[in-house]
């Protein structure tokens, strides 16, 4: 008999039923309609296999190993399972050198063919062709915006809180004698404003009152810059109760003062009453903190609004921003501002990193707000250690890199950090970069200059430094560098004058270098044992060991190193009572780890005028960082730790001043932390720079009204990172960070890369309306970033990231992919496999990540070969038949009944 599904399929008709039977039988047996995928468990190839063809070096892509075992199935599935081959012998490398067994020699070798393989599979699915969708590398999406941001120049500047309460109630931070200058600074000339809240006499301090005094000042003067005030909004408050969180009302209003200028205005702040100042960068909690401190009585230290653990003779507490996992180096410059470097962990909102971590060398003024940013922009990982400033006010900032950092250059080996200095221009623009390495693991951990500008590196290295020799373990090294510029517009260019290393077969470190005059000072640990040694400088640029002194077994570390008032100072911590045996002792070691400061002659000669004075208690002390000024010691760290304590137990930060020859403690202060936590990192110190404008919230200085728009200023790309734009033609134009590129310049390069199928404007975000031309607003301040579409009637284009090392679209914030119309009935699809090639395996948890993103890549494929799976007919026609198809059916098998006898 003639089955029914042999006439319905003659017709069309797949699996109609009537009211009451069935016209298909379940004897019938649909086609397969997809090849089956190489993941499937029947067809899986065991990982070990793919390991040992992948380690032997073979081709990752094998086109001609895709099995479609269903005839006439589209070319597209063959293409899936060769993309899927090829990720799973990736993921197979990343399994191997993420196994906690793994050799150093495996995990090399993985890393090795797992760099060679990514570029191969990314490679070839570039090219693969697909009929019926598009696969790129990256993402899909119809618009891209860049999370790198520049901030534009704005005229105001916010304080933090200074008053909490009402418009009418008087202002704390108003109170006692106030007295300021206001300097406001026009095209060719200035006007200088003096404030003194003493002439408001009787009249209470409101915030209104003071404000109105300050503005009639100001429009008297002729000057179009006044004083405002802005609410700050409560911060949520909660408690919890049992396992409920309860809100409570709103704490009191918050005010700050707002200095509201203008374009053709400077405004600087000065005081005639100042203090010294000193910085103290701690750990609080999960974040970091800014401490202002003053020696001085005169200048009215209180507690700001909102502050926590308060001390005498603290100015302020400011929040460091997100994302700082080590901050190890502080300083001040002429002005007054507060210099910082600082280890990133991530990026902040408008400046990500490329890698997975970087060094940023942060400004911030008097009043300890940000003034701007600088990303190093290391392509893989990075840490700062040391940070000078020269008279001219030049920075340098030392430490380690891992990976790319110039011109893609990843050293001598990639997986093991290379020494790296950096110095920028009072402005914070890069003026020039410098990598040395040695072929093992090597870092920066102190630089300076010298008086004819030359900058001094000191470090550790394991291996010999070029042009120089090894002593063995981890050694000691000091190089110097000169700049040059062949003429005023030309870019500044650095070479090295000499490279000296030197040490013990053991482990050796150091921890500070100086120069004064021809003399050049290294501090460091060689073998367990204190070690100061003095270089001549000579005029030719070479050097000569004059000095040695050793100071015996060490039991701590040298916190830093200075020669003030023809003395050389030297701070640390140490369990030796007798360091420096024969200095004469100030005050004797109290046990535990105590702080010391040594004072001895510039020659490093013991004499009978070496002094040593121990500071601390009992317990363990630490001198987490040292600065000399006007022949006073100040010093910062952890003080008298209980012996034996564990590491959550609750510690105390202190902040002192030392005589260094009398061993006299002029000044110190002692205060907790955040869960009892204090932890003191770094200090920096400013003479004058404490004043009642600390109360006030106000700076020192000009106050900054922009910053540099350069790209290699305002994000972390480097000059000569680039990335690619593939247009409709299918040709890749590639687009490269030159040194004067800004916003604008870069969008006009992209719109011409991609042939014009992209649009590239630069939008603003945030700011303040303050005009408008003709029918477009002008605003000032806020944020611009990137915003790339497709033009209209255009298919858009491709960003292809640039190659490992010197890729831009990281820096910018801007995913690799395809930018164009992804909906509509005519759009094509395409899928985004995000496989950076900055992925490697030369640690776990690089490893980790790079297993993870393969994975993820594995679905994307999968999900292509779902989406390709054609349309199911008897899926899509089930149901009750039509009246007249169920009729004419009935014919037929009554025809058939009559053919068949049946």
């Amino acid at each position: 008999m003639i089955d029914n599904s042999y006439i319905l399929g003659l017709f069309g008709q797949y699996g109609f039923t009537t009211g009451t039977s069935s016209l298909s039988t379940g004897a019938t047996q649909r086609l397969k309609a997809q090849p089956t995928p190489p993941w499937d468990t029947t067809r899986q190839a065991q990982q070990s296999d793919l390991l040992r063809a992948a380690l032997a070096g073979r081709s990752l892509i094998n086109e001609g190993a895709a099995r479609l075992d269903v005839p006439g199935a589209s070319a597209d599935y063959g293409k899936l399972f060769t993309l899927y081959q090829g990720l799973a012998s990736l993921a197979a490398l990343a399994d191997q050198a993420g196994s906690p067994g793994a050799s150093t020699t495996q995990v090399s070798l993985a890393d090795k063919r797992f760099e060679a393989g990514l570029s191969e599979v990314t490679g070839w699915m570039a090219q693969a062709g697909f009929d019926a969708f598009s696969m790129v590398q990256g993402t899909s999406s119809s618009l891209s915006k860049s999370t790198a941001g520049v901030v534009r120049d704005t005229s105001k500047s916010l304080t933090g809180p200074i008053h909490e309460g009402g418009l009418a109630d008087p202002v704390a931070a108003f109170e006692g004698d106030v007295q300021f200058r206001m300097t406001i600074g026009k095209l060719e000339t200035s006007v200088d404003i003096d404030i003194d809240l003493a002439e408001m006499g009787a009249q209470p301090r409101t915030l209104s009152a003071v404000i109105s005094h300050i503005n009639g000042k100001l429009e008297t003067a002729g000057v179009q810059t006044r004083i405002g005030r802005e609410m700050i909004p409560s911060e949520e408050r909660t408690i919890q109760v049992g396992d409920k969180t309860v809100k409570l009302p709103d704490g009191p209003e918050r005010w700050a003062l707002m200095v509201r200028g203008s374009s053709v205005e400077t405004v600087e702040f000065s005081a005639p009453d100042t203090a010294d100042a000193v910085y103290v960068v701690q750990g609080s909690g999960a974040g970091n903190q800014l401490l202002k401190f003053t020696d001085g009585a005169g200048v009215g230290a209180a507690a700001g609004i909102g502050e926590t653990h308060w001390v005498d003779g603290r100015m302020s507490q400011n929040g460091l921003p997100e994302g700082i996992s080590a901050i190890r180096a502080t300083e001040t410059d002429a002005e007054g501002n507060v210099w910082m470097v600082a280890d990133l962990s991530e990026g902040s909102a408008t400046q990500p990193i490329k890698g997975t971590s970087d060094v940023a060398l942060m400004k911030f003024d008097s009043a300890g707000r940000l003034v701007f940013s600088r990303a190093l922009g290391a392509a893989s990982e990075a840490s700062g250690y040391a940070l000078a400033i020269s008279d001219d006010g030049r920075v340098a900032v030392a430490g380690s890199v891992t990976g790319a950092l110039v011109n893609g250059d990843v050293g001598a080996n990639r997986a093991v950090s290379d020494s790296f200095v950096t110095v920028y221009d009072l402005d914070g623009v890069e003026q020039w970069t410098q990598r040395r390495g040695a072929t093992a693991a090597d870092e920066a951990t102190a630089v300076t200059f010298g008086d004819d500008g030359t900058v001094y590196v000191a470090g550790r290295a394991k291996s010999a430094m070029t042009g120089a020799s090894a002593v063995g373990g981890w050694d000691g090294y000091l190089q110097a560098f000169s700049q040059s510029q062949a003429y005023p517009t030309a870019p500044i260019t650095a070479a090295s004058k000499f490279t000296t290393q030197f040490g013990t077969a053991g482990d050796d470190s150091v921890a500070a270098v100086t120069v004064e005059g021809n003399d050049l000072y290294v501090a460091g640990v060689e073998n367990g044992r204190g070690v100061l040694r003095r270089y001549t400088l000579n005029p030719t640029g070479a050097r000569t060991l004059a000095a040695t002194r050793d100071l015996g077994l060490m039991g701590g570390e040298i916190a830093g190193l200075s020669v003030s008032d023809g003395r050389v100072v030297v701070a640390g911590t140490t369990h030796n009572s007798d360091l420096a045996s024969g200095a004469t002792v100030n005050t004797a070691h109290a046990g535990g780890k105590d702080v010391f400061v040594l004072s001895l002659d510039p020659s490093l000669t013991a004499d009978g005028n070496d002094r040593i004075t121990f500071f601390g208690g009992a317990g363990d002390d630490t001198a987490a960082d040292m600065q000399v000024r006007d022949g006073k010691v100040w010093l910062t760290g952890v003080h008298d730790r209980p012996l034996g304590g564990l590491e959550d137990d609750p510690t105390e930060a202190y902040a002192a001043r030392l005589d260094a020859q009398t061993g006299a403690v002029e000044w110190s202060r002692v205060w907790q932390g955040a869960g009892n936590q204090a932890a003191p990192a770094t200090l920096a110190v400013a003479a004058g720079g404490a004043a009642c404008l600390d109360r006030l919230g106000l700076p020192t200085g000009v106050i900054a009204q922009g910053d540099s728009k350069l790209l290699t200023a305002a994000t972390s790309v480097r000059v000569g990172d680039r990335f690619e734009v593939v247009g409709a033609n299918g040709r890749a134009r590639t687009v490269t960070i030159e040194a004067r590129d800004t916003l604008q310049s870069l969008a006009r390069k992209i719109e011409q890369a991609s042939n014009m199928q992209l649009r590239v404007t630069v939008a603003s975000e945030g700011g303040e309306v303050t005009g408008k031309d003709g029918e477009t607003a002008l605003t000032m301040g806020g944020l611009q970033r990137l915003s790339i579409s497709a033009r209209d009637g255009r298919e858009g284009a491709i960003l292809k990231s640039g190659a490992a090392g010197r890729d831009a679209l990281a820096g910018l914030g801007l995913s690799p992919g395809f930018i164009g119309r992804i909906s509509g009935n005519d759009a094509r699809t395409t899928y985004g496999v995000d496989l950076p090639n900055t992925l490697n395996l030369a640690t776990p948890d690089a490893a980790k990540r790079a297993g993870e993103a393969i994975l993820a890549a594995m679905k994307v494929v999968r999900d292509a070969y779902r989406d390709l799976k054609p349309e199911d007919p008897l899926t899509k026609a089930r149901g009750q038949a039509p009246a007249y198809m169920t009729a004419r059916i009935a014919n037929y098998q009554a025809a058939l009944n009559r053919l068949t006898g049946g």
